[in-house]
């Protein structure tokens, strides 16, 4: 059955770092630093049952929009977080360096 993107609900977890969802029970994340002005995007993980189906991105964009309204720079260190942002182009400004 396919997932239904638009209803998932992405939760960020400030205590574990992360922003998830529980799809059947099974947990799909993003991993991160924040460090003041700075957010490290460490590592996306989708449950083997749910790849493919934009659960990564769905998460991924949850995340990004949390660093613009926070005016965090993001550093995405995993290769799909940084993948994602060239494909869309408008967190490409996210990732660069600010003068505070």
């Amino acid at each position: 059955m396919p997932i239904e993107l638009e209803n998932l609900e992405i939760t960020h977890n400030t205590e574990k770092k992360r922003f998830e969802v529980l799809i059947d029970g099974q947990l799909s994340k993003l991993d991160y630093i924040e460090d003041g002005n700075t957010i490290v995007m460490t590592h996306v993980g989708v449950h083997p049952d749910h790849r493919g189906g934009g659960v990564a991105g769905k998460i991924t964009q949850s995340a990004l929009e949390y660093a613009r309204a926070k005016s965090l720079r993001v550093i995405p260190m995993c290769s799909y977080i940084a993948a994602y942002i060239r494909r869309n182009p408008q967190y490409v400004e996210l990732t660069k360096h600010r003068e505070n």
